[in-house]
């Protein structure tokens, strides 16, 4: 009969710097199916690294493993870790179990990495455990049961794939006399159903409930009793094999899983978690408002443009270039508004002066600004009338005491609502009667209110409120937008044959427009930057934390691997907890984000709500918990399970 295991002439030597020590000196031993084999030695003896050899947790230096006939020396650590999760189910010493998984979760860990399907795998945790006397306490934490309790999870973890060559380690050593003898009860109930048992001890009471006795010292092997045939024992059942249709569905199974682990894993330490989770939150938040508040700023931009229509030129004084142009230069004055409006293709010309004024109404006195114009300006701003009229052509010309109210200033004047047309105010001093309010237009791009304005003719803000003749600029509408170019290209000629000079700028006012737009989209930019630095903040604070997490877990990560855990298997959990805790902060960043805006928007801000930004950001989040989770999964996919497995 072929033995299931058999090693020829195994060594195992281990280098630290320039000194190579040997643990095995030229190994052979042949185990058939269904021997119970006791392998015992003292410590230091070689007993530890001979069992994780034949459990395909460490590969030989030299010589020859095989199981079931074929060589595995030289398997690649998946190939291994197949050979773990389908023959073998280790019971330790200190039992290996998850600390915040239940008993069953415990149980079905080698299932989950064998593709057994949910319902399949907690049937039969279920099962294994009601069969060992678990019953009851299928959903314990590991800290609720004793210690034979927990010797007896592992068992039942060990069966769960079939254990058809059971690995013992000191299964007694960490227990009391009974659960000890329990313990050993059960080995010779598995043993009698057709499983191999390979029992590693250095007590000879233990050794001596075997049918076979291995002695081992300083590597070598001292004494093998005669193998015993098993072929009447019953046969072992077969491990799990994933179907097609299982390896369709196993990496589903395998992310489920994965995430079922991360948000444990994150419970456990819920500050820790919180301040990993806020760099992602700021960062996802921060994109979220930003953008809101950008796109509304364009989107109001865009309004006003439509608003003004395109056929508008603005021309103001001070040559190109020039700093602080339009603030205190007088270049422009009402003959030159009159002379643009006779040109070729100009529907008229607005001039305005604008300068601050104080006005006063009963015992109220209001400070605003004032814009002394023409009756074109309505047309030019496309601005109607709330209430009452604007003054006319004949007002201008006779240098009419009229005033036209904006929406703000009518509030200030009348907090109570009462009609102020046919009233007179004082502005600057001088008596003006009031004969319309405007319709209120709200703030533009950059928060001014423009319904705080008062208007009034331009003859008679220059003559009898300000005492100036110069403009603060002229609002040119041409008939034909095609024609701006012509226009401007004239205007700039007339202007210069006026003044002898270029004092002046002629600016296209949707030009003028889409540059503040173009502004607002560059802060926007900036802000996003700085969004987006907070959010690469938050990914290196994940990545450290995954890092810890990585070694504070390295015993856990070997138990893994010793159920059957593949590389890919240990990389999709690290990488699975850094998308959750990236996802999470996310959820809460955009949550947080849309808070903020909403606060905005109400306040008065513009601000425009729309999906694509959300999932930037949110996707953003979850690229972040990638590219910063990789790094500390892949060192945890890179452990040595024997070196995992001996860390504390």
């Amino acid at each position: 009969m072929r033995p299931i295991i058999e090693l020829v002439d195994v060594t195992k030597r281990y280098v630290q710097g320039d000194l190579g020590v040997e643990i095995l000196h030229g190994i052979s031993i042949t185990v058939h199916e269904g021997e119970f084999i006791a392998i015992m030695g003292a410590s230091g003896s070689g007993k530890t690294t001979l069992m994780n050899i034949i459990g395909c947790m460490d590969r030989p230096t030299g010589g020859s493993y095989k199981i079931m006939g074929h060589d595995v020396s030289g398997l690649d650590g998946d190939s291994l870790a197949q050979l773990r999760r389908e023959t073998f189910g280790f019971i330790f010493q200190r039992y290996n179990l998850l600390g915040n998984a239940t008993a069953q979760e415990n149980v079905e860990m080698p299932a989950v990495y064998a593709g057994m399907s949910l319902h399949e795998r907690r049937e039969r945790a279920k099962t294994l455990l009601t069969r060992l006397g678990l019953g009851e306490r299928l959903a314990y934490l590991p800290a609720r049961l004793s210690g034979g309790q927990q010797q007896r999870v592992s068992v039942a973890r060990a069966l769960m794939n079939g254990g058809r060559v059971i690995l013992a380690d000191e299964p007694t050593g960490a227990l009391d006399s009974q659960s000890g003898r329990d313990v050993m009860d059960l080995l010779r109930m598995l043993h009698e159903e057709g499983h191999t048992i390979i029992l590693i001890t250095h007590d000879p009471g233990v050794a001596k409930e075997a049918e076979r006795l291995v002695k081992i010292s300083d590597g070598t092997i001292l004494e093998d009793s005669e193998p015993v045939s098993r072929q009447d024992h019953v046969a072992h059942p077969k491990a799990t094999i994933v179907t097609d249709h299982t390896a369709r569905t196993a990496l589903a199974m395998d992310i489920a899983a994965s995430v079922k682990t991360a948000i444990r894993a994150l419970r456990a330490s819920p500050i820790r978690t919180f301040l990993t989770l806020l760099g992602v939150m700021i960062g996802v938040g921060s994109v979220v408002a930003m953008l809101a508040f950008g796109n509304g700023a364009r989107e109001q931009v865009l309004e006003q443009i439509q608003a003004l229509g395109t056929n508008l030129l603005l021309v103001k004084p001070g040559a190109p270039g020039v700093r602080g142009a339009g603030a205190l230069i007088t270049t422009l004055v009402p003959a030159d508004a009159e002379a643009i409006g006779r040109l070729p293709g100009v529907n008229y010309s607005v001039p305005q002066t604008v300068d601050a004024a104080t006005v006063r109404y009963g015992n109220v006195t209001y400070t605003t600004t004032l814009d002394a114009t023409t009756p074109n300006f309505i047309l030019a701003n496309n601005w109607p009338l709330a209430d009452g009229a604007f003054f006319d052509d004949a007002d201008v010309q006779s240098y009419a005491p009229v005033v036209v109210l904006g929406a703000t200033v009518a509030r200030a004047l009348s907090p109570g609502g009462a009609n102020l047309i046919g009233q007179y105010v004082l502005v600057n001093n001088t008596p003006l009667r009031v004969i319309g309010v405007l319709s209120p237009k709200g703030a533009d791009q950059t928060g001014n209110d423009r319904d705080d304005v008062l208007v009034v003719p331009l003859t008679t803000g220059q003559a009898r409120v300000v005492g100036h003749n110069y403009l603060k600029w002229i609002t040119v509408a041409v008939n034909d937008t095609a024609q701006l170019n012509a226009t401007t290209t004239a205007i700039t000629a007339l202007l210069h044959k006026r003044h002898g000079t270029i004092d002046f700028q002629v600016q296209s006012m949707t030009a003028l427009l889409e540059n503040q737009a173009q502004t607002q989209s560059t802060l926007t930019l900036m802000l996003g930057a700085v969004a987006i630095i907070s959010l690469l903040v938050g990914g290196i604070g994940v990545m450290n934390i995954m890092l810890v997490s990585v070694a504070e877990r390295t015993r856990e990560i070997g138990v893994r691997m010793a159920t059957g855990a593949r590389v890919f298997h240990i990389l999709l959990q690290f990488l699975t907890e850094a998308l959750v805790v990236c996802a999470v902060g996310g959820l809460v960043g955009v949550a947080g984000g849309l808070l903020v805006a909403v606060a905005g928007a109400l306040s008065g801000a513009a601000v425009v709500f729309s999906l694509p930004p959300v999932l930037l950001a949110f996707a953003s989040a979850l690229v972040t918990g990638l590219l910063f989770g990789y790094l500390p999964a892949k060192r945890a996919a890179r452990l040595d399970p024997v070196v995992a497995l001996a860390q504390e």
